[in-house]
């Protein structure tokens, strides 16, 4: 193993947002190592919570749909937005690959819901720092359809389960963009006593 290499590809991991991808098609087996790789993410009691449903090609325009009616649905008249309203569904076609995370939640409800969500989350990163490795640009999208009763429902999800926003995957049709951090000793307390 190359620690090096692993800071690299950590340090390089961008959002990179649907209107910035190219039409460039992501090869299946990619997609597959991302998901592989998520598979292998931290799971407290070996739950494996994440679920995830691919959407690629004419089925896009399906979760086009669906996230645009059900962002109509769920928003109260005063709080609606033409833009976020167009916006919803037009990402879903910039994307080349769009996937429906999704947290399903352990039966007997043992582990707690947090470690599920947490675990999730380690799964997505996993996938974003696979994608980044191959060159692709991703966005972690959590707005208020993709994380509704609603897309649970449209993604085959149970009842105690989670719809837990959408991964926009695709090549950047941009530079690959630059970021920084404050330094971490301002977020840390070394306790020695």
């Amino acid at each position: 193993m190359n620690a090096e290499q692993i800071t690299n590809i950590i340090r390089r991991r961008r959002t990179i947002k649907p209107n910035q991808f190219s039409d460039r098609p992501v090869d299946p087996s990619i997609i597959r190592e991302m998901l592989e790789n998520a598979n292998w993410a931290p799971t407290h009691g070996m739950t494996e919570p994440w679920r995830f449903s691919i959407f690629t090609g004419d089925a896009r325009r399906r979760l086009a749909e669906f996230l645009a009616a059900t962002y109509k649905a769920i928003t109260p008249p005063e709080a609606f937005k033409p833009n976020k309203y167009e916006g919803t569904s037009k990402n879903a076609m910039l994307a080349p690959v769009v996937i429906a995370i999704g947290m399903k939640r352990q039966e007997i409800e043992k582990i707690p819901e947090l470690d599920e969500l947490q675990a999730v989350a380690c799964a997505v990163q996993n996938m974003h720092l696979t994608a980044a490795a191959h060159g692709l640009g991703a966005f972690w999208s959590t707005n208020v359809a993709a994380v509704s009763d609603e897309m649970r429902e449209f993604t085959g999800l149970g009842e105690k389960d989670r719809a837990l926003g959408l991964f926009y995957l695709g090549y950047p049709d941009c530079p690959w963009p630059s970021s920084h951090r404050q330094p971490v000793d301002e977020k840390v307390r070394w306790l020695n006593e």
